[in-house]
């Protein structure tokens, strides 16, 4: 079963919620930018591809903040917000790209609405059927070794119950240990760890070179 059809719908429902002009805990975007990048990623290829794409960044840093700041209105606000509800257009390969393209992208920005005011790290998890958690290890596992690439030590993600291990190999030294819901987890690794209720297990060395790496609240 795809979980990203409801982590679309918790994006949507936040944006609306929290309305244009709100912080989130993406770091230089309000909400009106948030969902500009949601809706150009699926609808302008040339824009996202600035997304991955270094020497395309400034122009698609542009563009978001363009038409984020043209969607203010309350028609203009509702006419964005729909676009994200609505998804990709049909020639679009993300409408067909299912979890792997979509379900850490709509759960981290969804949260980036959720925590974005001053109180982030307490807005309470939303609850998550079985599936939908292990969905969401399925992408963790798939982008932490990218994510975690260049972190300090080596690192094992936990909640208990599943782990895996990402940064660098270091023979001889034991990892640290980032314990967590996978939601959390997830937050953390994609650079939300001010937002994110995780504990950081190690010496005093690698809790303090993973608080530089990734800082919390």
């Amino acid at each position: 079963m795809p979980w990203h059809h409801l982590e679309r719908a918790a994006a949507v429902a936040a944006l609306r919620d929290a309305g244009p002009g709100a912080p989130t805990a993406c770091e230089g975007w309000r909400t009106e930018q948030l969902a500009a990048h949601l809706v150009l990623r699926e609808r302008d290829p040339l824009t996202a591809a600035g997304i991955v794409l270094p020497p395309l960044a400034a122009r698609t840093e542009r563009r978001t903040q363009d038409v984020g700041s043209r969607s203010t209105t309350p028609a203009a606000w509702d006419a964005l917000v729909g676009k994200v509800a609505d998804g990709p257009p049909p020639w679009s390969p993300l409408r067909w790209g299912g979890d792997p393209v979509q379900l850490a992208e709509y759960f981290v920005h969804a949260e980036d609405v959720r925590r974005g005011g001053p109180d982030g790290r307490l807005v309470p998890t939303r609850p998550r059927a079985a599936g939908h958690s292990a969905a969401l290890w399925r992408e963790l596992r798939r982008m932490a070794p990218m994510l975690l690439r260049r972190a300090p030590v080596p690192v094992v993600l936990t909640d208990g119950d599943e782990s895996l291990s990402a940064g660098p190999p270091t023979p001889g030294r034991a990892p640290a240990t980032v314990r967590a819901d996978v939601g959390e987890l997830l937050l953390w690794a994609y650079e939300r760890s001010r937002v994110a209720r995780v504990e950081v297990e190690g010496d005093g060395e690698q809790v303090a070179a993973l608080d530089a790496f990734r800082p919390r609240g």
